[in-house]
């Protein structure tokens, strides 16, 4: 291999290791004293498609959202209801319109979204995983 073979095979590995690690696990959280143990994809892709608002613990899903600009918002969406970000938003606005469902709170980090569910009995939200704490319960995982 020439240097600049070489140079562009490893460039090219170095993006795809790259593109890979910004696909971060994500995890569905609830309250930590939520008595809500586990949500089926069914059931995340339901609640944040405003098709229910109830958790299987019995209370009304109060739902925190990252900003449009945050790339883990896409991946959730995509993970979670199958659409992306963008038809995720239409169907809320038509919700909402209609008077049928109050969005989720968007809030402007992950930091924001544990801090919401951890003082909201009936919160959920998602985050990475890493940044998991006793703070929120893991309810759903998505790799």
């Amino acid at each position: 291999m020439t240097s600049k073979t070489l140079i562009r095979f490893a460039l090219t590995v170095a993006a795809s290791a790259a593109a890979h690690s910004a696909m971060a696990q994500l995890a569905v959280v609830v309250n930590a004293k939520n008595a809500t143990a586990s949500l089926t994809a069914e059931q995340v892709s339901s609640i944040y498609l405003g098709k229910s608002s109830t958790l299987p613990s019995g209370g009304t899903a109060v739902l925190a959202d990252l900003p449009e600009s945050n790339a883990v918002r896409e991946q959730f969406y995509t993970k979670a209801t199958g659409k992306n970000a963008a038809q995720v938003k239409a169907t809320w606005a038509r919700l909402t319109f209609s008077g049928k469902a109050v969005p989720p709170k968007e809030l402007g980090s992950s930091a924001d979204v544990k801090k919401f569910v951890a003082s909201n009995p009936d919160g959920i939200g998602y985050i990475e995983k890493s940044a998991v704490d006793a703070s929120v319960k893991v309810v759903l995982s998505l790799d």
